[in-house]
């Protein structure tokens, strides 16, 4: 097993300080050149003109410009370094080789991808990342184009969490994928994070864009969605028809305002439960004989 690289900080040196030693060196080789051609010994100046004009040219060779957010990994003869993190104009080694990336913040949206939640049900779900490069040496030399690694491992994220959830819940207690955006979108985070941690990568956020039924199965799921809506309608209706019913009888007893026994009480229970329950209006029937008649 390959050993692991971690991110070591090489920020080098100050590019305006390279900058100036390479002029001096630079106005050094000039003088002493000067000094060869008209000099009776110019061995000594020709060697200071050498020296000086590598000095220079080191100098000029090392220098390179980074940006905010930005990194620039460096190698000596294919072995690691150092990363350097400091913006601005920057000295390095001239023989070391330069790789910038960047550091910021990116978004990664999947493509909408087909899979079955955990009852069977093909569904159309989408997902969008907010990610970052933490460790910039693991993102170079752990992984193969970390920004591919990213967008295949955040599309088996999003397939595992999937398929460990219904597309719907059936009761409060089950966590559904629309139902508990909050909590699938933590699930999904969770894994995301672990499986891109190798590659140095940081996960901030995730969060689904989108979520359907397959086209195959959307009409059958929408009258199912509809009929689940209807029993949950005509059930709060019978139980509010029953509290009103009960209130009424109560009140009719507590008041004294008519004595019924048990056939008018279920009498009076069955028509107040059709003009509760009943989805036309009732045509009222005016008694006009007796209690009894």
């Amino acid at each position: 097993m390959s050993q692991q690289v971690n991110e070591t900080t090489s920020d080098g040196y100050s590019g305006i300080g390279a900058i100036g030693v390479g002029l001096l060196a630079g106005a050094i080789a000039f003088a002493a050149f000067v000094s060869a051609t008209t000099s009776a010994a110019p061995l000594a100046s020709i060697a200071v003109v050498i020296v000086a004009a590598l000095t220079a040219l080191t100098m000029f060779a090392g220098i390179y410009m980074l940006e905010p957010n930005a990194a620039a990994i460096m190698q000596l003869f294919g072995r690691y370094v150092g990363t350097a993190r400091t913006a601005g104009l920057r000295w390095r080694n001239p023989f070391y080789s330069l790789h910038k990336i960047s550091v910021r913040v990116r978004t990664l949206e999947t493509p909408t991808i087909k899979v079955n939640d955990v009852e069977g049900n093909p569904i159309e779900i989408r997902t969008l990342a907010v990610w970052r490069v933490r460790d910039t040496a693991r993102a170079v030399f752990e992984v193969d184009h970390f920004e591919r690694f990213m967008a295949s491992q955040a599309e088996a994220a999003l397939r595992d969490v999937s398929t460990k959830h219904p597309y719907d819940a059936h009761d409060d207690n089950q966590v559904s994928l629309r139902g508990h955006t909050e909590i699938v979108a933590a699930d999904l985070a969770k894994d995301m994070t672990k499986r891109v941690a190798l590659a140095g990568l940081e996960l901030v956020e995730a969060r689904i864009t989108h979520l359907a039924y397959a086209p195959e199965i959307a009409q059958a799921m929408l009258q199912r969605q509809q009929a689940g809506a209807i029993i949950a309608a005509r059930q709060r209706i019978v139980e509010g028809a029953v509290g009103m019913v009960e209130m009424a009888l109560n009140m009719l007893a507590h008041r004294g305002v008519v004595e019924l026994d048990s056939e008018r009480k279920a009498a009076m229970v069955s028509n107040l439960l059709v003009v509760l329950c009943g989805e036309r209006s009732t045509q009222p029937i005016i008694n006009t004989g007796t209690l009894n008649s």
